[in-house]
C-alpha cells in the first residue's frame, strides 16, 4: 500500500508538471521574467552570460528554455513537448 502512495504521489507531480504546451503557448517575446514564473514557476537552472540569461524549466527530456535580455523574453524554445 505505501509503494502504491508514493508512486500515485510521483504520478500526480507529473502531471501538475508546468512543463507543458498550453503554457509553452503563454509565453512571448517581450514578457517579463516575472510573466513568465508566474506561468512556470522558477525555472529549474538558469546561467547569466554577459548580456543575456539562459534559462530552463524542466530537465534533459521535456523542458522549455528561454533567453532573457534585460529580463524581457527574447528567445524560446520547447524540447520534448507535444499534445
Amino acid at each position: 500500500m505505501k509503494k502504491f502512495l508514493i508512486i500515485a504521489a510521483a504520478l500526480s507531480l507529473v502531471a501538475c508538471s508546468k512543463v507543458s504546451l498550453e503554457n509553452y503557448e503563454k509565453i512571448e517575446v517581450g514578457m517579463d521574467r516575472a510573466e513568465v514564473e508566474a506561468i512556470l514557476g522558477s525555472a529549474d537552472n538558469c546561467v547569466e552570460k554577459t548580456l543575456h540569461t539562459n534559462c530552463v524549466w524542466g530537465d534533459e527530456s521535456k523542458n522549455i528554455e528561454i533567453t532573457l535580455v534585460s529580463d524581457k523574453v527574447t528567445i524560446y524554445s520547447k524540447h520534448g513537448i507535444t499534445k
